[in-house]
């Protein structure tokens, strides 16, 4: 090994595993403002949520490989919708942890992410995210799925080696705001739909199914966690 390599090695671990500077409060502020900008106007959301599907997704195909369960694919779609194939028993622990997975995953990731940056592991996170994408892909299944989840993990990695600390706090402050803000509303969705009689094969719905536990106690837990992910990421990200 040459020199220059053997001083880029210690250099490249120490940038990973050390600590950054917290931003200013009003970047705190700005961010989580441009994180609602993204999540509360319907247009916007409608391209946005996108982000959400691939957290939402790549939580259900997480947690199959945690439990054991053989992931066969991924398929994230236009309209904002996906689907997620595990192979495995079709009913057990970890057939109800995986579909358990979907609407907490976002509120969590976002949780995880305010600890991070709470300790100041800015680029952590962003190396965290980016090599996530990147297994997800592997198990994307089709082109839309593959675009979406490419343009998001090249977003994080021209942020994370292109940038300069500014620019990378207040991306991962946005990011993190939007999961946890984003991961809110996706449970009030599904709420309305399933209050007009659809969404009849939601993740509650089949909760329901695996558990004998009614639906709205899933989806009630879908809202706690997003809820109680938001208010403790909250107060995390602010303080400062």
């Amino acid at each position: 090994m040459d020199s220059t390599a053997a001083t880029a090695l210690p250099d490249l671990w120490d940038r990973l595993v050390g600590t950054q500077t917290d931003p200013d409060l009003w970047v705190v502020f700005a961010t989580m403002v441009a994180a609602l900008a993204m999540v509360l106007p319907h247009t916007l959301w409608r391209v946005s949520r996108n982000a959400i599907t691939i957290a939402h997704e790549g939580g259900h195909g997480l947690v199959a490989l945690l439990t054991g369960r053989t992931l066969t694919g991924i398929r994230l779609h236009s309209d904002t919708s996906g689907l997620t194939v595990s192979r495995g028993k079709p009913h057990g622990l970890g057939m109800i942890l995986t579909a358990a997975a979907g609407y907490t995953a976002p509120p969590l990731l976002g949780l995880g992410g305010a600890s991070l940056l709470s300790a100041g592991r800015i680029t952590l996170l962003l190396w965290l995210a980016t090599a996530l994408l990147v297994a997800m892909l592997v198990m994307i299944r089709n082109a839309y799925g593959a675009l979406t989840v490419v343009l998001t993990g090249g977003t994080f990695l021209v942020v994370s080696w292109l940038t300069g600390p500014q620019v990378q706090a207040a991306f991962a402050y946005t990011v993190v705001w939007f999961l946890l803000l984003g991961g809110v509303r996706p449970a009030f969705e599904l709420q309305a739909k399933r209050s007009r009689g659809g969404a009849g094969d939601s993740d509650a719905d089949q909760l329901s199914r695996l558990t004998h536990v009614p639906a709205a106690l899933w989806l009630f837990l879908f809202h706690a966690v997003s809820v109680c992910s938001l208010l403790g990421g909250g107060r995390w990200l602010l303080e400062v």
